[in-house]
């Protein structure tokens, strides 16, 4: 990557996204005019509104909804509720989302939203509050064919419900597809629970036959374990992969024999936490990282991979489950060590694959089975991973850089076909 005068290992996550971006660009021929219109993102609304507490105080709260690019279809992108939310963060989400669309070949561009909240700090009842308010205050952009929000950090099925009935009640009917992510019982689909950890399976499964590394008794780790993190570790663990290393926010554990993902996930829904699981032991969150493994899977929050941590890690493969999780300097490291990364935008697309299932059942009004909506989710992250890797071995660059090119040709060239208005 060029090196723009950025500090590689301490960038902002917008900063990552725009390094990744010039990075493709440098491998591409583009216009110079739509390749700086694609650098901004294309809106971005910034509010600020009040909750009453059960308490009866009045609390004021700061949220985002960004759309980066909108030239492919409607925008798309997941809701974050998150002490450490910030308008750049926000935006590289965006972008990111416009390169997962893309590559993926669903007809959307990238968005995303926000709300600076601890979650764990509110009743459920001030949660309900602020989720209708915030929902109202970005109502002026979010629509069925306009902009389609989804669960992401701290979101989840029940909030996306709030969201859709609170535009429902606005419009005086129900809304179905104006949110992705909801409970089946209200316009939800199945399948969208695992679909995130799915992809990552499945892209972990082929880079594993890539690399000629024998898929059963492969060793795992996993950071992060949330939806992505326990569907992978799950879906991974039933092929014969040995999940060795899970973390979470309160602790990490290790056990080289194997852990069994499902039977952690119930202590962690008992317990709060990974920590303290039978048949394991702790280790320091500087360890864990660089646990003896084939398989690291980040699916924390972004920037969790610095070259510190990348000097140490011992697996030869990384699948991002996460969003933006390695620094470029990490990505540089690496590279010269010869671990192979699976970037996020191609890793963990599996996750608005369905969502877009999700919205063409609802506007139908017609739902698919599940084994209809895995087969098309493979169908998709398997012609996407066939062209990545294409471009990776023709152009003899990362799968990172590959996906990142694959993605800005086609928004380059509709946004050529479409022209600019006026």
């Amino acid at each position: 990557m060029p090196d723009h005068g950025v500090d590689r290992d301490h960038v902002s996550a917008y900063e990552l996204a725009l390094l990744q971006y010039d990075e493709a660009c440098r491998h591409l021929d583009l216009d110079e005019g739509v390749v700086e219109m694609l650098r901004q993102c294309k809106r971005e609304l910034t509010v600020h509104f009040p909750v009453e507490l059960d308490s009866g105080k009045v609390r004021m709260f700061t949220g985002y909804r960004v759309h980066h690019s909108a030239v492919r279809g409607p925008t798309k992108g997941g809701i974050r509720f998150h002490p450490d939310v910030n308008l750049d963060e926000i935006r590289a989400l965006a972008m990111w989302m416009t390169w997962k669309c893309a590559v993926t070949n669903i007809p959307y561009g990238g968005a995303k939203g926000g709300v600076v909240v601890d979650p764990r700090q509110l009743s459920m009842k001030e949660l309900e509050r602020l989720t209708r308010r915030y929902a109202t205050e970005i109502s002026v952009l979010i629509g069925s064919d306009s902009d389609i929000p989804a669960p992401d950090v701290n979101t989840n099925p029940q909030i996306m419900a709030w969201i859709m009935d609170t535009i429902s009640m606005h419009q005086g009917y129900t809304v179905p597809a104006v949110v992705t992510g909801k409970p089946e019982l209200v316009g939800g689909s199945v399948g969208r629970a695992s679909a995130t950890g799915r992809s990552v399976h499945y892209c972990t499964l082929r880079t594993l036959e890539r690399l000629g590394i024998p898929v059963r008794g492969a060793r795992v780790v996993v950071q992060g374990y949330g939806n992505v993190g326990t569907w992978a570790a799950q879906l991974l663990h039933q092929d014969g992969c040995r999940i060795v290393g899970i973390s979470d926010q309160r602790g990490a554990i290790h056990n080289d024999g194997g852990l069994d993902p499902r039977a952690l996930l119930e202590h962690k829904c008992r317990t709060g936490s990974v920590a303290g699981f039978p048949e394991s032991e702790a280790v320091p969150r500087d360890d864990f990282l660089a646990l003896p493994c084939e398989v690291l899977v980040p699916s924390a929050l972004e920037l969790s991979i610095r070259s510190v941590e990348a000097r140490r890690i011992q697996a030869r493969l990384v699948v991002e489950g996460a969003n933006g999780p390695t620094t470029p300097a990490a990505d540089q490291v690496f590279e010269e060590r010869g671990i192979v990364v699976v970037p996020d935008i191609l890793a963990n697309s599996g996750g608005v694959i369905v969502s877009y299932f999700e919205w063409v059942q609802d506007i139908q009004r017609l739902f698919w089975k599940a084994a209809e909506i895995d087969a098309r989710l493979v169908d998709l992250i398997s012609e996407a991973y066939d062209a990545v890797t294409a471009v990776a071995d023709e152009k003899k660059v990362s799968l990172r850089t590959a996906a990142v090119m694959y993605a800005v040709q086609r928004v380059h060239d509709a946004t050529r076909l479409r022209g600019i208005y006026p």
